[in-house]
């Protein structure tokens, strides 16, 4: 190969590495406008965010009092999602804001709490508490150990709301149920918000069908079971 030929190959490496690094910075670039609750998961320092330990994150200037809440809002959840499913396999990172401010920043909206991509949570000023926190990270949970096998969005927050015990959607004792779970329930993302956005009482019926399946089954015990195989390949059961 001449000195000619070494210099032109030379110049093509060098602008093709220039177009691939200006095209991630475009790409990043846009994920943080039009995605920024992925960009701020993904790197919630770049959003102000302070770590208060490996995997929480919150929103800067708060009081002692504040972090401990915050920490121990998450530990109480943790433990409720551990003790469902025996232990926990996903380690999402969590985001917390206790300012509508600092939530906007991060792409959150008007929900309590949100699970990003099954990787992440995000919790708004009115979702640091533990049943909403319990709830997104079972969501985070379930998807981890279904290892990509599909199950209705109505099982997905029916059991959330289980898991996390959510008095607003769950009788105390006995049998949780607190409406009739038999008209047909949302099995799509899309059906399930546009269902929820004009009855959130759906949320009781998707818990109360869950409820009704485990303790025709064996108890709450029968969930993590059903998950693994489904996980394995079952296909979901229609009595459910």
């Amino acid at each position: 190969m001449t000195r000619r030929e070494r210099s032109r190959r030379g110049r093509r490496r060098w602008i093709a590495g220039a177009v691939a690094t200006v095209l991630l910075l475009a790409a990043a670039a846009a994920t943080a406008i039009w995605f920024p609750s992925v960009a701020a998961t993904t790197c919630p320092g770049c959003y102000g965010l302070e770590r208060l330990r490996p995997g929480l994150y919150a929103e800067p200037g708060l009081t002692p009092a504040q972090r401990r809440h915050v920490i121990e809002v998450v530990e109480r959840a943790d433990k409720r999602v551990r003790d469902f499913f025996g232990g926990r396999e996903s380690s999402p990172d969590i985001l917390v804001c206790l300012s509508d401010d600092c939530y906007r920043r991060i792409g959150g909206g008007r929900e309590r709490g949100i699970a990003v991509l099954n990787r992440a949570v995000m919790l708004s000023p009115r979702g640091v508490d533990s049943v909403i926190a319990s709830h997104e990270l079972t969501h985070v949970e379930l998807h981890e150990r279904l290892t990509g096998a599909e199950v209705p969005q109505w099982f997905d927050e029916g059991l959330a709301v289980l898991v996390s015990d959510d008095p607003r959607y769950l009788a105390p004792t006995g049998d949780r149920c607190l409406l009739d779970p038999r008209r047909p329930l949302p099995a799509t993302l899309e059906e399930w918000l546009r269902t929820a956005s004009a009855d959130s009482q759906v949320y009781a019926r998707a818990a109360c069908r869950v409820s009704r399946w485990a303790q025709a089954n064996g108890g709450k015990e029968a969930l993590p079971a059903l998950i693994e195989r489904l996980s394995a390949g079952q296909a979901f059961p229609d009595i459910l």
